[in-house]
């Protein structure tokens, strides 16, 4: 059992008067303490306490590969003597270009950029320019960013929502402004009816849609049979353009993303997190004819740093050892990972505690509900949000580092090992949960 977090706690209290908020990324105050660290080597990271942990954090996504895989270390080591960065054209740009158009089904072209939330609003910028439209519809729950344009009804609750078939566009932020509902229209997701009726009444405003294809941001929930194929239905008939958020999904649920699992090609996909293996990138890859509007069709778009040296060497790295062997790797990390949903199925099964685990094997959440199903993001503010902190809290306690919404990412490098260890940790927490936690 861990229960030292000296040295943590004084980086902390020193971090708060330079950093604001004593963190780089305010989501990082939520976990269930806040942790220093100095090391990491696999699927274990190290503390500045010395306290080792298995890592299901995994840099909240990105570390498909593990912390320090053999392949990203020499593959950075080589790019570390080259420039950093040309601010122009270099070989390994086309190079992983190439790889992503032979692995990912919709991408004729790609653009690469920096993080996710700049990947989505190239991706909504180009639909609009398309289409020569407007509005773009998304889901509630679904998170796209941070930016104004995509920050609508991600965690949105109490009477601000709306009702459940006719929710409101909630703004995420404070600072954020009104107007950035004016252009989206926001409906739950998992629901082809509600979203058939829109497209009827206003088909022909719709720029695009925009959807996790995988939920992962809320609760990790799976697509209902027939959702994305009849969302792909409907952009085609209104000449709408179907946007992927893979930003998760992508290199992580299988080499050629969501879209290769459940065969739906969208027009625009986004990619970030596990494509870089750790480094900063991400990836608007689609159709040539929307993504050349870039070139010649007016949308502007650019960066400093993208395609930068060191990022795509990363990158590069990461895509070779993913798609080796037909993607064997990943094809074992999501069945291990599996091994790990079902366990602790049993495990909450034993302890007589109502658990739902929702999502695939390599990217997946642990839900306190009394709810036999998940299918939308209303659906998840049932959960037990104090169980689930004890079960964190507790969690950390015995080396196991988790994120603050009970979800788990595993990688390649997860071995069976780790999720016995794993499993033995989450049994002896689940004994220590408050009697009425149990049915």
């Amino acid at each position: 059992m861990i229960s030292e977090w000296g040295r943590s706690r004084h980086f902390f209290e020193r971090s708060q008067r330079s950093l604001a908020g004593g963190v780089s990324s305010p989501f990082r105050r939520n976990l269930a303490k806040t942790l220093f660290f100095k090391d990491g080597s696999g699927a274990e990271i190290q503390d500045v306490d010395d306290n080792w942990y298995t890592d299901y954090v995994l840099a909240w996504g990105p570390l498909i590969l593990g912390h320090k895989h053999p392949a990203i270390v020499d593959a950075l080591r080589h790019a570390a003597e080259t420039p950093h960065n040309y601010g122009a054209q270099h070989e390994l740009e086309f190079v992983v270009a190439e790889q992503i158009c032979n692995l990912v089904a919709c991408a004729e072209r790609v653009a690469l950029t920096s993080s996710g939330s700049e990947a989505v609003q190239l991706a909504m910028r180009l639909a609009r320019a398309y289409t020569h439209r407007n509005l773009l519809l998304k889901f509630e729950g679904h998170y796209h960013g941070w930016m104004d344009s995509a920050l609508l009804s991600y965690h949105a609750s109490g009477p601000e929502i709306g009702e459940a078939r006719k929710p409101n566009a909630v703004l995420g932020s404070r600072g954020q402004v009104p107007n950035a509902a004016d252009n989206v229209i926001v409906l739950p997701w998992n629901d082809l009816e509600v979203a058939s009726t829109l497209f009827a009444a206003r088909g022909e405003e719709i720029a695009g849609i925009i959807t996790e294809p995988v939920l992962c941001n809320s609760g990790s929930l799976m697509p209902a049979e027939g959702f994305l194929p009849g969302l792909r239905r409907l952009a085609t008939q209104h000449g709408a353009v179907l946007i992927f958020d893979e930003v998760i999904t992508g290199f992580r649920m299988a080499p050629g993303g969501a879209q290769s699992v459940f065969g739906v090609t969208p027009d625009i996909a986004t990619l970030g997190k596990a494509i870089g293996g750790g480094l900063p990138l991400s990836v608007v890859a689609g159709r040539k004819d929307i993504l050349e509007l870039m070139v010649d069709g007016g949308v502007v778009f650019g960066g400093t740093f993208n395609g930068n040296s060191l990022s795509l060497a990363g990158a590069h790295a990461t895509i070779t050892e993913l798609s080796r062997d037909n993607g064997r790797s990943l094809g074992d990390a999501v069945r291990s990972g599996e091994t790990l949903m079902n366990g602790i199925r049993e495990a909450a099964k034993r302890r007589d505690i109502p658990v739902v685990v929702t999502g695939f094997g390599t990217a997946f959440s642990v839900h306190f509900t009394e709810r036999s199903a998940l299918t939308n993001y209303r659906d998840t503010l049932h959960d037990d949000r104090a169980l689930l902190q004890f079960w964190l809290h507790e969690c950390l306690k015995e080396g196991i580092y988790l994120l603050p919404d009970g979800r788990m990412y595993t990688s390649i490098v997860h071995s069976g090992k780790h999720i016995s260890r794993t499993l033995e940790a989450f049994d002896r927490v689940l004994a220590r949960c408050p009697a009425g936690a149990r049915r």
